[in-house]
């Protein structure tokens, strides 16, 4: 019979990753926090005026952030570039019927206007007046 411990020389230990460690060559590294610049009239303004329900904060500042933050063609215009529905949904963790609900609450307090199914207007000051008080034009796209 063997000797155990030749049997397990033939075996090599598996090395241990540190819980803390990450790989850097994994295509799933860790980046830092971005930032998305929203105007305070937002949090002065909007919030205390109407009131939003937390879902509907949520998707506006989705489509804010794609329209103002993010790289976009036609950030002049105000406009956002097309979702589906079923991504908006799956972003948010809610339903796509709840997702047109929304849309269509937002677009009541006129926040944002439907160009066409998937793509939105999305005002830089939330709403008509306060654009016209900080001087936001936009070029016609309709």
């Amino acid at each position: 019979m063997e000797d155990i411990r030749s049997v397990l020389s033939q075996f090599h230990a598996k090395k241990r990753k540190d819980i803390g460690a990450v790989d850097k060559s994994s295509p799933e590294r860790i980046k830092g926090p971005d930032t998305s610049e929203i105007p305070d009239v937002f949090f002065d303004v909007i919030l205390r005026k109407f009131k939003i329900a937390r879902q509907e904060i949520a998707l506006l500042m989705l489509l804010y952030r794609q329209v103002w933050c993010r790289p976009n063609l036609y950030k002049d215009h105000g406009i956002g570039p097309l979702n589906s529905y079923a991504d908006l949904s799956h972003q948010l963790g809610i339903s796509p019927d709840e997702i047109v609900q929304l849309i269509r609450s937002l677009e009541n307090y006129g926040f944002i206007e439907t160009v066409r199914a998937g793509q939105y207007f999305v005002r830089k000051f939330f709403t008509e007046e306060l654009d016209t008080q900080f001087g936001q034009s936009y070029n016609d796209f309709f």
